[in-house]
């Protein structure tokens, strides 16, 4: 391990590959790996240092040392290779969705638009380009806090329907874009359409839920936020929903509950406030508590 911390890599790796792969030592094996990172990273042998980065997270999964070395391995790593698609394809169309992709999620979100279109200008049929242009125009509106974009992301989600069916995400953004323009039916049609395709797909219970709670269906909307609530029992806007519908159908004891983890939920995350997409963009819009609603 000195020979690695003075520089001299090549001497320094037969005794830490060593260390690394026979030590019954918790600890000798974790210092001798994170200095392989460092040696193979000296040497340019980046598949040997996320080869070992991975295997690192393996063992030390909650180690915030291992996290933080093992991190800057991938994104140099993933710079790497997004330098060499800039150099090998440059008017490849992986290069141009690799730059809308990290436009998008620096929120440049006119440049990603370009990027993504001359993508469809080489495919026009390409899954998925649609979607994202119509994600990142829902994006922009949200960073300019402006009622324009919606339609014209709309006409994308419906586009990218037309090329993949089977697109669950688009079916849901469609469908709660129609829902927030109270467009109940064809909101409700496309949350199903989701649901077909994606059965566990909490947001479209929630966004279905709350289509049918507008629809005055209770006993509908129950079924779709106690599945949401099976699939995610942290989600606030699933506790909050349901109570609105217990109390609908009578059940007061069970809006009760519903409501007390609702506020409990709702403390919790205020307490802590946390970002949830911190490190991704968020791929789909979340369900929010509606503004109009009341318990």
């Amino acid at each position: 391990m000195s020979l690695s911390e003075l520089g001299r890599y090549n001497e320094a790796l037969p005794g830490l590959e060593k260390g690394f792969g026979r030590s019954t030592d918790p600890e000798i094996r974790r210092m001798c790996g994170l200095q392989l990172l460092r040696a193979y990273t000296g040497l340019k042998r980046d598949d040997k240092a996320v080869e070992v980065a991975l295997q690192l997270n393996r063992l030390y999964a909650d180690d915030p040392e291992v996290l933080y070395q093992t991190g800057k391995i991938y994104g140099s790593f993933a710079f790497q290779t997004m330098h060499q698609l800039w150099h090998v394809g440059p008017d490849s169309i992986w290069r141009h969705q690799a730059a809308a992709e990290a436009y998008e999620s620096q929120n440049a979100f006119d440049q990603a638009l370009i990027q993504y279109r001359a993508v469809l200008t080489a495919d026009p049929r390409r899954p998925g380009i649609h979607y994202r242009i119509g994600r990142t125009l829902l994006s922009r509106q949200r960073e300019h806090n402006t009622a324009e974009g919606s339609e014209e992301a709309a006409q994308e989600f419906e586009q990218e329907l037309q090329i993949d069916p089977s697109n669950a995400n688009a079916a849901y953004e469609l469908g709660e874009i129609h829902r927030r323009a109270e467009r109940l039916e064809q909101a409700q049609q496309l949350f199903e359409h989701s649901l077909k395709y994606y059965p566990d797909f909490e947001e479209a219970h929630l966004g279905l839920s709350a289509a049918l709670i507008s629809e005055n269906k209770p006993e509908e909307a129950l079924l779709h936020l106690q599945k949401a609530v099976a699939i995610n029992p942290q989600n606030e806007v699933a506790w909050y929903r349901l109570a609105i519908v217990q109390r609908a159908l009578g059940n007061n004891a069970a809006q009760e509950m519903a409501l007390a983890e609702f506020k409990r939920l709702h403390e919790k995350s205020s307490q802590q406030n946390l970002t949830t997409n911190f490190l991704t963009p968020q791929e789909v819009t979340k369900q929010e508590i509606d503004a109009n609603a009341s318990h």
